[in-house]
């Protein structure tokens, strides 16, 4: 007969050997929070909101948003990546991340190596929007204006390289006319002194930006993709309006820090692919101007693979350096 000294030891052993999905299948058993490396107001921040809210009806536990605005979304990044990979933890990557790659000589994360990826969220567009003040009711007639005033149009972006700079930039460059850019902390200040008049237009994150386009406080022009926003579908696109070769997308997706069980890695997934297939969520992300999609963390990490190089050549021709 086996003394209890054996018997605990075998109940040890047996315990190690246990796959990581058993102690996976607690989760969660308590609140989760999702990382927004911005601004409350922006795009992603509206996105994680939404999101969040249905997982935690999901889950039966408290999905929150932690904004962590800062350094083009750096610190966001940074703090996410150092977090423990127990699944409490996650992160909405945006392009910014896949930027600052190319854009930063050095990052104290790599989001290829400090991530595990979940899945795809939403993808989306980005919207020229002005202050109606501004006597320009096109692309054409804002670049008509621009050149007309060269040097004297400013243009707000959520900060150095963010998305909303470059997008300015390749505007800039394609249209061949002159803005001064002035760089914010976050899409939300952005907007506010758009609004307020302090800056004259912006390439603003679409799901940021609605609210504002449909009270009138901001005049929309056109939209970066290569098709036309179902939730504004009467806006044309800046290549319609003129602009050659101008397409600029804008994307969400879910990553967890890179040792995270693949168990919990999974479950995630699967509840974001729940999510964001309920007719419901996709009508009220659609309404904000995003489109729900759903992909494999293996799909995720390939993308965002492509998102870098594309974004690194973007910096390297437009001559963009943060640091």
């Amino acid at each position: 007969m086996k003394s209890a000294g054996a018997r605990f030891a075998a109940v040890l052993v047996v315990g190690a050997l246990l796959p990581s999905g058993a102690s996976a299948q607690a989760w969660p058993s308590k609140p989760v929070r999702v990382i927004a490396a911005s601004s409350p107001g922006s795009g992603v921040d509206i996105v994680a909101r939404v999101v969040s809210q249905r997982l935690s009806e999901q889950l039966g536990q408290q999905v929150v948003v932690d904004n962590r605005a800062g350094a083009g979304g750096n610190l966001g990044a940074e703090i996410a990546a150092k977090a423990a990979p127990d699944g409490y933890t996650l992160f909405m990557a945006t392009p910014a991340h896949a930027i600052n790659t190319g854009l930063y000589r050095k990052l104290n994360y790599d989001l290829v190596r400090d991530f595990a990826p979940v899945s795809l969220i939403t993808t989306g567009q980005y919207v020229i929007v002005i202050h109606p003040s501004l006597p320009a009711k096109s692309v054409r007639e804002l670049i008509a204006l621009g050149r007309q005033q060269a040097g004297q149009l400013n243009y707000a972006s959520a900060g150095n390289g963010n998305a909303t700079h470059l997008a300015g930039e390749l505007f800039k460059s394609l249209a061949r006319v002159q803005m001064v850019h002035v760089p914010y902390k976050g899409s939300g200040p952005a907007l506010t002194d758009l609004i307020g008049g302090q800056v004259e237009l912006m390439f603003s994150n679409l799901t940021a930006a609605i609210p504002h386009i449909k009270s009138g406080r901001l005049r929309a022009l056109a939209v970066t993709g290569r098709e036309r926003a179902p939730s504004i579908p009467d806006l044309p696109t800046v290549i319609e309006a003129g602009v050659s070769g101008y397409v600029v997308t804008s994307w969400f997706g879910v990553m967890a820090p890179a040792a995270t069980p693949r168990e919990i890695v999974v479950r995630v997934n699967a509840e974001l692919g729940r999510a964001m297939r309920a007719p419901d969520m996709r009508d009220r992300l659609a309404a904000e101007g995003a489109e729900p999609t759903f992909s494999t963390p293996e799909a995720l990490g390939t993308f965002i693979g492509t998102e870098i190089a594309t974004w690194t050549k973007v910096v390297r021709d437009a001559g963009v350096r943060a640091d």
